[in-house]
């Protein structure tokens, strides 16, 4: 493999915090002394036993990464930000919400640290890296990729997931669970959400820069989150 920098994606998380710390061990030394983009796919927070362990992990790579990390928006953070705004807890609670709290020590979203409702607002929607398009969810197969919607961005999946398209960029997404914790590659799209909440593994894919198609997966080598 050339050396040259990685990028490095990771699917939906959901609170799995050693998961994700036994990962991006293995991530760094797979690259070696290979300079890393990390692009972290969105879903953080909900259903597994630390989100606020996991997302204070990623704002602390954040801090020693600087430029080199990137962190989506998924349906989860959405979400959180909706219950923030209109005082309404029930769409989030009906999807995890309750673990997310216990994590945080609090009973209400406008109880969590301003700090990490600042970072959950300011999470971006997509990442084109000129051979790939990182999304949490997927993209409207009728809609140009420079015309898309955030709610689409985060929440697609029909008819995104049963459409062949050639987009121009590899659509690398998470959201819907390969219950087989396996990714899921096909000619123009990526799904690594491989199940980590629900008793597979969380899963990242490696890029370099002479392909867009991921040169390896890696995954937790425990799987227990």
């Amino acid at each position: 493999m050339p050396s040259t920098e990685l990028t490095i994606a990771v699917g939906d998380i959901h609170g799995c915090r050693e998961m994700l710390d036994r990962l991006l061990d293995r991530c760094f030394r797979f690259a070696d002394d290979r300079a890393v983009r990390l692009v972290f796919l969105g879903d953080y927070i909900d259903r597994g036993l630390d989100s606020r362990g996991a997302v204070e992990t990623l704002i602390r790579l954040e801090r020693e990464l600087p430029g080199r990390v990137v962190c989506l928006r998924g349906n989860h953070e959405a979400l959180l930000l909706e219950a923030i705004e209109t005082g309404d807890m029930r769409s989030w609670l009906f999807n995890g919400a309750d673990a997310t709290l216990a994590s945080y020590g609090v009973r209400d979203a406008a109880k969590l640290p301003h700090a990490h409702l600042a970072w959950y607002a300011a999470l971006k929607t997509s990442f084109d890296d000129g051979r790939r398009l990182f999304v949490h969810a997927g993209v409207d197969p009728e809609r140009p990729l420079d015309q898309q919607t955030d709610h689409d961005l985060v929440w697609m999946r029909e008819p995104f997931l049963s459409t062949e398209r050639d987009y121009g960029r590899l659509i690398v997404h998470g959201h819907t669970p390969q219950r087989n914790g396996r990714p899921d590659l096909r000619r123009w799209r990526l799904n690594l959400d491989t199940a980590a909440v629900y008793g597979g593994r969380l899963t990242a894919a490696v890029f370099d820069g002479e392909r867009r198609e991921p040169v390896a997966f890696l995954s937790d080598p425990d799987g227990a989150c």
